[in-house]
């Protein structure tokens, strides 16, 4: 039996952490939003889901440098039916961080993870999730009359 749905006060219903995991892994495109010279930055990468963490490629530019640092970061990923007005959000906030040489060795031998772009010297980080929050956007006849 599955649990009935809770909403927000916007009338979306409140997705579970193992839900939130699960779409995240649906996905091959998400938002990698850091700070890059005290500024916010959203960049678009491919990205895989390993248990509880989100791993992707990346140069040695400023994704690198967040992730050697430990930045806390936040990684976006939806999916959105524009025709029928559906679709979902996740939100996934953890530190950045270096996967190891041998752990990125033996990552790249079980996971299908590449890089769709070209580069030199790719190096494999990871977002820790410590929290994750998902909204579903479902059919009207689903959604209650008021906000909850």
């Amino acid at each position: 039996m599955t649990a009935p749905l809770r909403f927000d006060h916007s009338r979306l219903a409140i997705l579970s952490r193992p839900e939130c995991l699960r779409l995240l892994g649906s996905v091959p495109l998400g938002r990698l939003v850091y700070t890059a010279g005290g500024l916010p930055a959203v960049r678009l990468v491919n990205f895989l889901v390993d248990a509880d963490t989100i791993v992707f490629s990346t140069g040695q530019g400023d994704k690198f440098r967040a992730a050697e640092r430990g930045d806390v970061v936040a990684f976006e990923a939806d999916e959105v039916d524009l025709d029928r007005h559906l679709g979902w959000t996740v939100t996934a906030i953890g530190h950045l961080s270096v996967v190891s040489a041998t752990e990125a060795a033996e990552l790249r031998r079980t996971l299908p993870l590449h890089s769709w772009l070209p580069m030199e010297n790719p190096q494999l980080v990871r977002v820790g999730v410590e929290s994750v929050h998902g909204r579903r956007l479902v059919p009207w006849g689903a959604r209650p009359r008021t906000g909850a």
